[in-house]
Formats: structure tokens, C-alpha cells, sequence
């Protein structure tokens, strides 16, 4: 028998219980620790922020759903991991060992590295739910006094696609509303060009977004990084190709959303041989860590490196259909080792991204994630914003089903009709 630990019930961590579920034997024991005991469709979360959706329906109780899977759940923060030992310190005091741990936390949202930054500051933020309803909230005050609008991503973010879907989104808000006419909207990116994305562009991602932008009259800065950020003014450096601060400017602003850089969380941070510098857990072709042999890592919490160097960092995003080829891979190389046989699994790490933009949007597909790749393609239309909708609601029904169906392979063949999708590839 042995005891399974994943930490974290996020995108990856929910479905990898799931899987991992699957993938174990009878005897074996699965336990999942995470702080918040709901899990909440983080892509619906740039809808929240504008009301179009509630925070019940996008919310999902974790507790029954895993019962009925037989998996163990304690909704209590990890305060400390000691991997030498194998052990995980609780924040209520308790303890927990592990023959095998699987770290799916996602990211420590990195505010503080800004000052004046985040939703406890002078800026909007919707990578989490709570984030997003207090967006909602600034919105409606926004409204009564329409002003500038800021969106967009800081230095070192590694997350683009919510920064760009709530920028129109929030356009199509205001047009609603009809005040847009009275709201100046700028895009200000860490993107060397508008549309690279982390990932050096999918396809005309590039001619896509500039010509979406350009039609709903929204400016934009690219190579930017963001200095300070005070009450309705935020101080924004533009950075030369060598490096240089090109110029400064003082950008006014009446509502301000941007996503912030991602690190490790704090439990994970310093431990040498686990994580990089950032707190990101290193990992290889098999989502096991290399010093660590019992741990694995799926997720926006595992380690990969920029795309290539960039006049203002770059972070790559670690999309859901990435995601879930981690984490089919890492079941089956528990599942392996589990029964007396080496792991010979790896993700294919390929990408399915619907962007929605209110009443239209834009897709890509990638295969693999990062160039170069077998397929390289995108396209817009208002078919993206019906596909995402439908997706959000499968998704939801299937997590709250508790099935260990790949999710985001079978909306890609449902919705866009590309084709089997290769989750995991062996050596």
C-alpha cells in the first residue's frame, strides 16, 4: 500500500485525483490537501469581473465529489514540505507522509513586486475569484465616472490570454453600457509584440489581436514593464531591444486591470534541488523531479524555461491542455512505478486556447506548446465565443461529475473538430 499526496485542487490537481485515481492500485491511498476546500473555473473568471457570471455558478464543492471517487480530502494549507523526509507540515498543526507527493498548487501571485500593485492596491486583478468580484464591484464605481482604462500584464507575467479576453470583454461591457465613447483603453504589455503570448506567437496570433485592437480603438505599449503604480496613475517604462529604458511615461487611469508576474508558493521556495529560483518545481520528461524521486509536479507550479530572452522578461504559460497531458503522464508513471516498472511516460505538452472577446474571439491550437511545432494555427470569429461558453458549461459538468475523461481533448474534438489529440507520448 502506499500513500499518495497531491497538493493543491486547482485545474491540475482536481483532475489529476482524478487520474491518479485510475491509475493506482486498490490498495493504494490518495489524499488531497488544498486551501480552499471549492474549486472555481479560473477561465470564467474575466466574466465575473464584468457580472456575466455569479461565483455559484462557477464554483464547484469539492468534498462530495471526491467522496464518491473514494479520495481523501483535507481542505487545511500545506505550511511546510521536508522532502528529505517525506513529510508535509500542515497549517493547523497536523502532518502528513507520503510514499508519493504530487505538487499541483499553481503560482503565489507576485503583487508585492510592485509597488501600488494588485487588488489590495490601485490595481484589478482577475486570477482569482475573490480578485474578480472585486473587480466587478470597482467596475460599477468605474461606471458612474468613466475615465481611462489600463489593462494588460507586467513584467515577467506568464499569463497573457485573461489579460487580452477581459480587455475586450470589458470593451463590450462599456459599449453595453454605451459610455465607451467616454473611456480612453490602453494595452500595456511585458510582450515584445502584441500577441506573442509567452509562446512567440500561435499562428497570426499576432495580426489577429493588433487587428482586433485596432478596430475596437483600444492603444497599446509593448516591451513595457510597469515602475510604480500610485491612486490612478501608474508610472510605465518603456525598454529598448539592448535593454535601455526607452522612454517613461505617467498613463492616467480610472480603472486599472493587470495580471501580475507568477513565483512558487511560499512552502515550496528555497528548497535546493526541488525548485528554481522563482520557487517553480523543476521536473523532467516524466513530471518527476530529478533530486526528489517521489515527487512529481503538474501545472502552472512546474519549471520551464522563457521562450528565448525578451527586452522585458517573459514567462511561458502553462495552458489546460498542457495541463492535463502533465498530468495524464505523471498518473501513468505512478502507476507504472507503483507496479514494479520504470516510468516511460511524457505529455506532449500541446495547447487548445478559446480567447473569448465578449461577442467574438480568437483560438489557437499548438502542437507542441513551444516551437517548433506540427501545427501552428489560429482563428477568430464569433463561433469562439459560443465555443468557450459551451466549454465552461462541459467543463464544469464534468468536474462536478467527477470523471477522469481528458476535458480539454474532448472539447477540442467536440468544438473544433481538429482531430484526435495525442495526450501522452512513451520513450
Amino acid at each position: 500500500m502506499a500513500d499518495i499526496v497531491i497538493m493543491g485542487a486547482g485545474l491540475g490537481g482536481v483532475i489529476m485525483a482524478y487520474e491518479m485515481k485510475d491509475a493506482m492500485r486498490p490498495e493504494d491511498r490518495l489524499i488531497v490537501v488544498t486551501r480552499d476546500p471549492i474549486y472555481h473555473f479560473v477561465p470564467s473568471n474575466p466574466w465575473v469581473a464584468v457580472g456575466w457570471r455569479t461565483r455559484e455558478s462557477v464554483e464547484i464543492d469539492l468534498a462530495p465529489t471526491f467522496s464518491r471517487r473514494g479520495i481523501d480530502f483535507k481542505p487545511v494549507p500545506v505550511a511546510k514540505i521536508d522532502p528529505e523526509t517525506s513529510r508535509l507540515e500542515l497549517e493547523d498543526g497536523s502532518s502528513l507522509s507520503y510514499d508519493y507527493l504530487i505538487v499541483a498548487t499553481g503560482p503565489e501571485l507576485a503583487f508585492d513586486e510592485i509597488e501600488g500593485f494588485g487588488p489590495e492596491a490601485f490595481t484589478s486583478s482577475v486570477c482569482h475569484i475573490d480578485h474578480a468580484e472585486k473587480t466587478a464591484l470597482t467596475l460599477e464605481e468605474f461606471c458612474k465616472k468613466p475615465g481611462p482604462v489600463i489593462t494588460g500584464a507586467a513584467q515577467g507575467a506568464s499569463c497573457y490570454g485573461p489579460a487580452y479576453e477581459f480587455t475586450f470583454i470589458l470593451e463590450t461591457e462599456l459599449r453595453r453600457r454605451k459610455i465607451r465613447d467616454q473611456v480612453p483603453m490602453t494595452f500595456i504589455t511585458s510582450e515584445p509584440y502584441i500577441g506573442h503570448l509567452g509562446l512567440d506567437g500561435v499562428g497570426d496570433t499576432k495580426g489577429l489581436l493588433e487587428g482586433a485592437l485596432r478596430e475596437k480603438h483600444i492603444k497599446w505599449l509593448t516591451s513595457s514593464r510597469v515602475k510604480k503604480v500610485e491612486s490612478g496613475k501608474m508610472i510605465v517604462e518603456e525598454i529598448a531591444d539592448d535593454g535601455s529604458v526607452k522612454a517613461t511615461k505617467e498613463m492616467p487611469f480610472g480603472m486599472a486591470m493587470m495580471l501580475p508576474a507568477f513565483r512558487g508558493i511560499k512552502p515550496l521556495r528555497g528548497i535546493e534541488g526541488l525548485v528554481n529560483p522563482r520557487g517553480f518545481v523543476v521536473v523532467d520528461k516524466h513530471q518527476r523531479n530529478p533530486k526528489y524521486q517521489n515527487v512529481f509536479a503538474v501545472g502552472v507550479c512546474v519549471a520551464i524555461p522563457p521562450m528565448g530572452p525578451t527586452p522585458v522578461p517573459c514567462g511561458v504559460p502553462k495552458t489546460g491542455f498542457m495541463i492535463e497531458s502533465m498530468v495524464t503522464a505523471a498518473a501513468k508513471n505512478i502507476g507504472e512505478i507503483l507496479r514494479g516498472r520504470k516510468p516511460i511516460y511524457q505529455g506532449s505538452w500541446n495547447a487548445v486556447c478559446l480567447a473569448d472577446f465578449g461577442d467574438t474571439g480568437i483560438a489557437f491550437v499548438a502542437q507542441p506548446q513551444i516551437p517548433p511545432r506540427n501545427v501552428n494555427w489560429s482563428g477568430s470569429g464569433r463561433w469562439v465565443h459560443a465555443a468557450k461558453i459551451g466549454f465552461e458549461k462541459y467543463f464544469i459538468r464534468k468536474m462536478r461529475k467527477g470523471t477522469s475523461e481528458p476535458f480539454y481533448e474532448s472539447a477540442a474534438l467536440n468544438m473544433l473538430g481538429i482531430g484526435k489529440l495525442k495526450d501522452v507520448s512513451t520513450d
